[in-house]
Formats: structure tokens, C-alpha cells, sequence
């Protein structure tokens, strides 16, 4: 692990009593940075409170030296399997350092390749590895491996690369530098004009109700005429991800997007609704509120029984017109759609599905993977019921699908291939 930041480093300079053990000062603050890098809110003042309750609780037993810290240093419900993981990994050995690093690395290592993973075991492995070299340059010569020079200006060319380079098509690697660019990424949307208006000297609009109340107080003068224009109003956004077999690797980095936008401030969002389907319509809304995102989709994933199963598109719709429509689209929503469109079910009844869904949206807006073909054509029958029916049809397979996508969600006159696509079907 590199050297810890100077703000880390002023705890052992600090007018406080230190335990007897010089490194254990020191190993709590590495502690707290790993902490830090794995997303926990954690400052100075925390780093030195943590110092002062150890001397004072003890740490003869592992479990008191656990409790201790995890008073210290988490506030947060989701923060706490992020605690445990890394608390875990980091105390093997706190007695020195290097030893320590050496003995977690195999661990690691093991989480690394896990996929069942707990929620946040991998962001504890990052954080603790971060800085240090995986693998001793030692074994590397006894391997025979050669070591390679990076040249640092294909960076720009690579991350374009990885915007354009197809969900499907990525390694591990390249699906986690996805899901860091993707939290990123943001989805503004535009105020819709209401009915209902706000005082404005500006408007066009002829306020009654103030004017007559404002010439009451003149002993029925009429002075001043109050004017009001449209008050803003912010839609909410429901989105339904395909879940089924053919959508999996889209639908989990897609996910990982939409729980960005749920966490985003400022975003003109009223509320975000997420609902899942795949062969039933699970509701995930409130999982995707959870700030950590390990332990918001792990929840979601668990809610979600029909992960890579099969595809009832029209059933899942006909459940969410019926339990949901109302609840949620009552305020104008914009609709997301993420599915390929690969349905088994009857085209007659998912049509009439996809209509009720587009006559209750303000807009409702379609993302298939499958427009990353340059030939693709709406032969599959569940895309020709569903494309009359919606106001814009784009691609959604790639970073700069969805960045094209927050650049026209608040044009209204926005299509996508959907004027193509509709000439080819009556041609």
C-alpha cells in the first residue's frame, strides 16, 4: 500500500496519548483510508476519535477492537458489509504493514474472482489494493513474465474506445471501468409547463384571484392588473429493465446507471421509479435509494427472482398497467423501456399493453441492444407490436448510447430510428 496522505499522516503527530503499540496509530489511519477509498464519509476527526477509543476500550479481543471501530466509523446502514469486508481483510495481522499486505493478498485475490461475492467485498478489495503491487516483482522474474511499459497517451483513445465498445463484447475490466464512468453520467431533464400558474410581472396569463383581492384592499379600485405564467413541474422517471436471458449483461450495467440518476441531486427528477421484469414485474425502487450501490443491486437482485430466465413482455406490462399505472404516472412520467423486444407471449394482447403504457406516459422512450447492428431490421414479431407505440426508438448497448440518450430526453421531437424502422415495415 503507497504512503498514506499527510492529512493521515498528522494523527501520530497529534497531542494525544498513543497505545503502547507505535504501528497500531499508524495501521488505524491506513485503515481509515482504505475505508475512505471503499466510500465511507470518513475525515480527520473521526481517524483521531478512533485512536482515542481504542486506548481507552482496549483491544485484547478482536471483537471489542471491532465494535470500537465500527462506532467510530460508520453512521450509515448501508455502510456496515463494507466495514465488515475490509475490517476483515485489513486486521489479519495488524502488527506490521508489509507483513499484513502480503498475507491478504491471496484473499483478495479469491474475492476478485468470486462472482457470489457479498455486497461491498469488492470495493473492499480495490480499496485495500489500491497502490500496492499485486504481484512481487520476485515472482514475477521467477515466472519469466516481461514486464510491459504503458504508454500513457492512449488513454483518451482507450476510454473512447470502451464509450463506443458494446456491453456485451467487454471484459471484467472494461465492465468496471463502464460502471465508474457510468456514475458519472447524468440524465437532466426539462421542467414540464403546468396548468397551474406562479406571480409573474412577465406573464401572459391575467391573475383574477390576485387582482381582485389586491382592488378590494383600494376600496374596489382596480390600480394594477397581476399577471402569472405556468408553473414548472418536474415528471418522474419510470424505468422497466429486461431482465430475461438475452438482456442479463445489458440490464446489470444498466442498472448500475439508473441507481446513479436515483442518487442524483439536482437532476430535475421528481421521483425515480425502477421496476424489473423478466417472466414477472418486481418492483425495485426502493432498493436503487440505497447510496451504496454494491448493496443496492445485490437487494434488487435478490427481489428479482427471474434473473436470465425467460421473456413475457406483455404479461409484465399488463401487471404494471394494472397495480402500478396509476401510482406512478400520474405526474406526466417519462418512460424507460429497456428490452430487445424478444417476446413469446400473444403480439395482439402486448400491443394493446404497450399502447395503454404509451397513452399514460408523457413520453415514453425505448433502449434495444440489439439497434448496435447496422443491419438490424423489425422482423421479430414482439418489436412490431411494441415500435408503434412509443415516441422514440434508440440504441442501448454502449456508454455513448446512454450519453446520447441524456442529450435528447427533453427534446420532444425526438425519434430515434423510429421513422426509419416504421418505413421499412410499411414498405
Amino acid at each position: 500500500m503507497g504512503a498514506a496522505p499527510p492529512w493521515f499522516m498528522m494523527a501520530e503527530q497529534l497531542p494525544i496519548d498513543i497505545p503502547d503499540d507505535p504501528k497500531l496509530a499508524q495501521n488505524i489511519t491506513h485503515f481509515a483510508r482504505a475505508l475512505r477509498k471503499a466510500g465511507l464519509p470518513i475525515g480527520t476527526g473521526r481517524v483521531v476519535d478512533a485512536i482515542r477509543a481504542v486506548q481507552v476500550a482496549g483491544f485484547t479481543e478482536k471483537q471489542d477492537f471491532y465494535w470500537t471501530l465500527h462506532a467510530c466509523f460508520v453512521n450509515r446502514p448501508e455502510h456496515r458489509t463494507v466495514f465488515a469486508q475490509v475490517f476483515r481483510l485489513y486486521w489479519r495481522d495488524p502488527r506490521y504493514l508489509e507483513h499484513m499486505m502480503s498475507m491478504m493478498l491471496p484473499a483478495i485475490r479469491g474475492v476478485q474472482k468470486d462472482r457470489k461475492a457479498d455486497a461491498g467485498e469488492k470495493r473492499a478489495a480495490e480499496a485495500l489494493l489500491d497502490g500496492v503491487e499485486r504481484d512481487p516483482p520476485e515472482s514475477r522474474e521467477d515466472e519469466g513474465e516481461t514486464e510491459l511499459e504503458i504508454d500513457a497517451s492512449q488513454t483518451a483513445s482507450s476510454e473512447e474506445r470502451l464509450r463506443s465498445l458494446d456491453f456485451e463484447q467487454m471484459s471484467t475490466a472494461e465492465v468496471a471501468q463502464a460502471k465508474r464512468l457510468l456514475a458519472q453520467l447524468n440524465l437532466p431533464v426539462k421542467p414540464i409547463a403546468s396548468r397551474r400558474g406562479q406571480a409573474s410581472h412577465l406573464g401572459h396569463r391575467i391573475d383574477r384571484g390576485r387582482t381582485l383581492r389586491a382592488a378590494m384592499r383600494q376600496g374596489g379600485e382596480l390600480r394594477d392588473i397581476a399577471r402569472m405564467k405556468p408553473k414548472p413541474r418536474w415528471p418522474n422517471l419510470v424505468a422497466l429493465c429486461d431482465i430475461s436471458g438475452s438482456m442479463s449483461q445489458y440490464s446489470r450495467i444498466i442498472l448500475h446507471f439508473l441507481h446513479t440518476v436515483s442518487n442524483t441531486k439536482g437532476a430535475g427528477w421528481a421521483k425515480v421509479h425502477a421496476f424489473t421484469f423478466g417472466t414477472r414485474l418486481t418492483n425495485i425502487t426502493r432498493h436503487l435509494r440505497q447510496r451504496d450501490v454494491d448493496a443496492a443491486l445485490a437487494a434488487a437482485g435478490s427481489e428479482a427472482q427471474d434473473w436470465e430466465g425467460g421473456t413475457r413482455i406483455g404479461e409484465c406490462l399488463h401487471a404494471f398497467n394494472r397495480d402500478w399505472s396509476r401510482r406512478v404516472m400520474g405526474q406526466g412520467a417519462v418512460v424507460l423501456l429497456i428490452s430487445d423486444g424478444l417476446d413469446r407471449g400473444e403480439p395482439d394482447a402486448l400491443a394493446k399493453e404497450m399502447e395503454r403504457l404509451h397513452l399514460s406516459s408523457h413520453r415514453l422512450i425505448w433502449l434495444n441492444p440489439l439497434l448496435r447492428w447496422d443491419e438490424f431490421a423489425p422482423k421479430a414479431q414482439g418489436i412490431v407490436s411494441m415500435l408503434p407505440h412509443v415516441d422514440s426508438f434508440r440504441a442501448g448497448h454502449s456508454i455513448a448510447s446512454l450519453e446520447n440518450l441524456a442529450a435528447v430526453i427533453s427534446k420532444p421531437d425526438d425519434v430515434g430510428e423510429k421513422a426509419r424502422l416504421m418505413s421499412a415495415l410499411s414498405a
